[in-house]
């Protein structure tokens, strides 16, 4: 049955990997992983979609492995202890979790199988003979599974919302955004969580690091926190104070805004953009092109995430922060720059 864990329980790995989330960080600049057990290694792979005990799925990945060592030492002359290149993937993670040179080559490998396995989803995805919507109605069930699961069994979620991003809200994104290219949409699926208190929302967030998405899937750079200031946060839980000197990079105590001019000021919430691994059914991968088994089972798409509690919630439906308030800004904006340009509206003469 799943359970989801208090604060007190969280492990040095689920806080760095709720802190990479939140700020919206990289895995490449990381310096070692934080696993302690291997059904934790064997349980992040399998939140990749893949089974270390399937045949092609072990051909892939061993594939990927050594097309990571290949390019370490083509192009780097990089040094590997001959049981570090031996090493199955869930012996790597466990290995990057430790301490000396053999944990620095482990996680050097890692980060380079992260990017040709992320290159390998993406490639497979424009290959398969489906449409955006076919592919979207995968991630969709998947999502809904999840938090189905998470529903049924009474976790603290008040409200949760799924959906595609409809043509004329994309059309008012994209002539709203300097960078007006089809590409620069993150949010062609978006989900939205309600937690039942403000306590909730990381422990619902690192369950879905564990059964939706891999934490290192979340796009660098496009998280919005203004909920936890993260420092004073892990102040005010002994357990997790505790843990605070063994972070990985600077623990700050500052929010980060919204990317977004027209977000109000006082918008309060926990946003992020994530790449989820969706395995292809076979009967599709049939259809794809001969050279495509070698990309692996699996495609990545981009999907918009919203986690905030419910008393939060209540107070963005006031006044500027409003969603009302929200597209109307937006709207003014893309109507000003149709009409206008870059031009600035002559000053009214009396």
């Amino acid at each position: 049955m799943p359970r989801l864990k208090s604060v007190d329980d969280f492990t040095l790995h689920d806080v760095e990997a709720l802190r990479l989330i939140l700020r919206g960080g990289s895995v490449i600049d990381w310096h070692r992983l934080n696993f302690a057990a291997p059904e934790q290694a064997r349980s992040f792979v399998r939140n990749h979609e893949l089974d270390l005990d399937d045949p092609e799925d072990a051909e892939f990945i061993d594939r990927i492995k050594k097309d990571a060592i290949s390019y370490l030492r083509r192009h780097f002359s990089f040094a590997i202890p001959k049981p570090v290149e031996q090493a199955s993937l869930e012996e790597l993670l466990l290995m990057a979790s430790t301490q000396g040179h053999r944990q620095l080559c482990a996680c050097t490998i890692l980060k380079t199988i992260h990017i040709i396995d992320h290159l390998a989803g993406r490639e497979l995805l424009f290959r398969l003979p489906v449409s955006d919507r076919d592919l979207f109605h995968l991630v969709e069930e998947k999502v809904y599974r999840v938090v189905g699961t998470m529903l049924s069994e009474g976790f603290p979620i008040t409200e949760f919302i799924g959906g595609r991003k409809n043509l004329d809200s994309t059309y008012t994104k994209l002539l709203s955004k300097p960078e007006a290219t089809a590409a620069a949409l993150y949010d062609k699926l978006r989900f939205r969580i309600v937690t039942r208190t403000q306590d909730d929302i990381l422990p619902v967030l690192l369950y879905l690091t564990e059964r939706l998405f891999p934490f290192n899937y979340v796009v660098p750079k496009e998280s919005t926190n203004t909920i936890f200031h993260f420092r004073s946060y892990c102040d005010a839980h002994p357990h997790l104070r505790q843990m605070t000197d063994k972070f990985q990079g600077a623990l700050d105590d500052t929010l980060i805004p919204a990317d977004n001019r027209f977000t109000a000021p006082t918008y309060r919430v926990i946003h992020f953009v994530c790449d989820v691994p969706v395995r292809v059914p076979k009967d599709i991968m049939e259809m794809a092109p001969p050279a495509s088994k070698k990309l692996g089972p699996i495609v990545y798409m981009l999907c918009e995430f919203q986690i905030l509690d419910a008393e939060t919630e209540s107070h963005n439906e006031e006044g500027d922060a409003s969603h009302e308030a929200y597209k109307r800004r937006q709207k003014e904006a893309v109507f000003r720059r149709l009409r206008l340009g870059a031009r600035k509206p002559s000053p009214k003469t009396g």
